[in-house]
């Protein structure tokens, strides 16, 4: 029987709060977020999601809005940075 991998702990900077209250009235995308979010605790590195220049931070689609994170293997810990819808996560 294989080993279960250990979870990663999902943490939240406080812009990616502001950015999920934001998404409050919209029910089907707050969903569909958390399961991404979610599914990041059991694997953070998942197919089509792509290590943005500096390292340790990663980006994943969820529809039209990108989850952009950081991954610390050593605490075992996912930190979601942003939400955002696409047109506007990258502008500073």
């Amino acid at each position: 029987m294989a080993k279960a991998a250990r979870k990663y702990d999902i943490l939240y900077w406080p812009a990616a709060k502001r950015d999920l209250k934001k998404l409050k009235n919209n029910k089907t995308v707050l969903a569909s977020i958390d399961k991404s979010i979610v599914a990041l605790a059991t694997n953070p590195r998942p197919p089509g999601a792509i290590q943005l220049e500096g390292g340790t931070s990663y980006r994943k689609r969820d529809g039209e809005y990108r989850i952009l994170y950081d991954i610390d293997d050593d605490a075992r810990t996912v930190t979601i940075a942003r939400i955002r819808d696409r047109k506007e996560v990258y502008k500073p």
